[in-house]
């Protein structure tokens, strides 16, 4: 059954195949098995290009420099290691079951795919299983200092949907630590000449010649000059779009233009709509301010959610006696408590927060509170497990969390979405694979808490740099596309007449401005909840915010030169068009699914699934007339029977 659209805008095209064969279980292994090789002798002829250093773009650029491959390796950043993969705080996942808590592999992949709500591939989810021991061996290799016990062995903690302990960690600093050991093996083959970094630079468009993806156009950023740059191959590991929010947790830099402009040459783009609100966000505290600040999940391990059980109570939260707090998790969720999966526990504050029980100045956040665990483990234990997350909390609020409860609230955070990739991460364009957060594949409708950074290392450095080699087999011999060719030509003017259009408006407001305001529109309607009118109405504003854009905006500076006013005006342009999208993918999808929750499609409060219709990944193109089509991607379970998600 493939539903009709919902609206005039888009059609309904044929299914997609991700190219799974026989047994999930067994699938990778024995895909392994058949990928095509390239000798030593002919890789130093072949070239791939990667965009990103964070985790997955680091890991694949440094594997395939090692390899023999020229690399080509391309960041925004002034540093490889600036990538946002140095934000993620509480750690990363591993099936090792080093714990005896009852953890298997098994039992790994029956969370994921659960914590996903049924709408993630079962063999994908089984590679992040399988290669994850392999993960934690080779990041401890390559100088990440994982925390240990007492006896020398790695320690690990809970994270949110899961009963064991399986995320490894670096304090609170699992990303920075991670991201510097990448960061550190790019570097060493940069200096062996084996990969060249191209810093301050950023990927505009994609080239796609005879059917495939042959290169990308970028601009430096210093000096605003704009060229094509050509390979046999090329790699996005670009990082999520949840900076749409305007408030999110992403670094200001982070964008979604280099996915989008592949989406627009013909990738594409599954479940948009797949966005997660982290639970323990900072509250916004000020209209004017630039973003949001992420506070790890792992702080719930040991503090405990609560709001006063009183609406409106106005009492410090030190004189709010036990018997009137209402600890709502471990109310509403006694299994799990406090470690329920982010949608779950986002969606629970919202709902206490909307219903009058929101805390602080605003009333928009609750407490998370430490003063049990303070009390039973003692300041200097809980200060060796979160130590810097409380000293940025301070920092960032004036306020001690071990005298007074934290406040958190949920905020923009994790893209599910992203470009479609079959099992071999590559996607609809042959040549054009994509690795991390800038995938789909492995966390259907939620990510469990720390398995963004796995699904980022086992991209990088161990399924990319077997993929990719695998495609480049049969075009050994073959040269790279010219860079004064035709189709790099008209990819560069592309790029060239997009930027002068933008200087050219003239309008009168920044493109913060319109940011701004469309992250007011998404969060109303694309939020923690959805509802048919809502969206609807947010599909109205986001269509002519987009039209008052192009009409309005006020780009200052010149085009040859440093100008971040230029930059953000391109990715503001770029989000307006993916936010549209989003919005067709939320309505267009009738049902209620992990993140994406729609009130009509809910019992209790609880997520209601239609397996019927929508046991699928909706994966879309955008047609030259601006029309999109909806095509599906069916999803099998065999190894985790259909069930409802109850962590009651």
């Amino acid at each position: 059954m493939r539903p009709d659209a919902v609206d005039p805008s888009y059609g309904v095209g044929p299914d997609l195949d991700a190219g799974v064969r026989g047994d999930p279980l067994a699938a990778w292994s024995a895909r392994k098995d058949s990928y095509r090789l390239v000798s030593p002798a002919n890789r130093r002829r072949l070239t791939v290009i990667v965009v990103g250093t964070g985790l997955a773009g680091s890991g694949a650029a440094a594997t395939l420099g090692r390899l023999g491959y020229r690399v080509e390796c391309f960041t925004l950043h002034d540093a490889a290691r600036r990538a946002h993969s140095v934000a993620a705080q509480g750690g990363i996942n591993a099936a090792r079951a080093r714990k005896v808590d009852g953890d298997t592999l098994r039992r790994f992949i029956t969370d994921t795919i659960k914590g996903g709500d049924f709408r993630a591939r079962e063999a994908d989810v089984v590679r992040l299983a399988a290669e994850s021991g392999r993960v934690i061996d080779h990041m401890q290799a390559i100088g990440a200092p994982f925390a240990r016990e007492y006896g020398g062995q790695l320690a690990t903690r809970s994270f949110g949907g899961v009963q064991v302990s399986r995320t490894y960690y670096t304090r609170g600093e699992t990303g920075q630590q991670l991201e510097v050991a990448c960061a550190a093996a790019l570097q060493e083959q940069v200096a062996a000449g084996s990969v060249r970094l191209h810093t301050r630079t950023e990927m505009l468009d994609l080239i796609v010649a005879d059917g495939r993806a042959q290169g990308i156009v970028t601009r430096d950023l210093l000096s605003g000059r704009i060229r094509a740059w050509t390979g046999h191959a090329v790699v996005l590991a670009t990082g999520g779009y949840g900076s749409v929010y305007h408030y999110s947790t992403l670094a200001m830099a982070s964008n979604a233009t280099a996915t989008w402009r592949a989406h627009l040459a013909g990738a594409a783009f599954a479940s948009p709509s797949y966005v997660q609100f982290h639970p323990t966000a900072l509250p916004v505290s000020s209209h004017w301010q630039s973003k949001t600040t992420l506070m790890s999940e792992s702080l719930r391990n040991d503090g405990r959610i609560w709001v006063p059980a009183r609406p409106g109570d106005e009492r410090a939260p030190g004189d709010i006696p036990e018997t009137e707090r209402d600890y709502y998790l471990e109310r509403r969720y006694p299994a799990f408590g406090n470690l329920t999966p982010r949608d779950v526990a986002s969606r629970n504050a919202r709902e206490r927060i909307e219903a009058g029980h929101g805390v602080g100045p605003l009333r928009n956040s609750v407490y998370l509170d430490f003063r049990d665990s303070l009390e039973r483990l003692g300041r200097p234990t809980i200060a060796a497990r979160y130590g810097n997350l409380f000293s940025m909390y301070r920092d960032a609020t004036g306020e001690d969390p071990y005298e007074v409860p934290m406040r958190i609230a949920p905020g923009a955070h994790f893209t599910m979405g992203g470009l479609w990739v079959d099992f071999n991460q590559m996607t609809t364009i042959p040549g054009l694979f994509v690795g991390g957060e800038a995938s789909n594949n492995y966390h259907g409708a939620n990510r469990l808490g720390a398995n963004s950074l796995l699904s980022a290392c086992v991209d990088g450095w161990f399924t990319l740099p077997l993929a990719v080699p695998d495609y480049l087999a049969p075009l050994v011999g073959s040269s790279c596309l010219e860079e004064s060719g035709p189709e790099a030509g008209l990819a560069v003017e592309r790029a060239r007449a997009r930027v002068d259009r933008l200087l050219a408006v003239g309008g009168t407001r920044r493109p913060v401005w319109f940011h701004r305001r469309l992250g007011e529109i998404l969060y109303a309607g694309v939020g923690v909840s959805r509802t048919e009118e809502g969206l609807r109405r947010a599909l109205e504003q986001v269509r002519a915010l987009r039209a008052e854009f192009w009409a309005d905006v006020r780009v200052v500076g010149g085009e040859h030169r440093l100008n971040q006013e230029l930059e953000r005006a391109g990715r503001v342009a770029d989000f307006l068009e993916l936010a549209e999208l989003m919005v067709l993918d939320a309505l267009d999808r009738r049902e209620s699914a992990g993140a994406h929750f729609r009130e009509e499609f809910s019992a209790g409060g609880e997520a209601r699934r239609d397996d019927v219709a929508w046991r699928t990944v909706s994966a879309w193109h955008t047609l030259d007339d601006g029309t999109r089509i909806r095509r599906s991607v069916p999803l099998g379970f065999s190894l985790v029977a259909l069930q409802e998600r109850d962590y009651r």
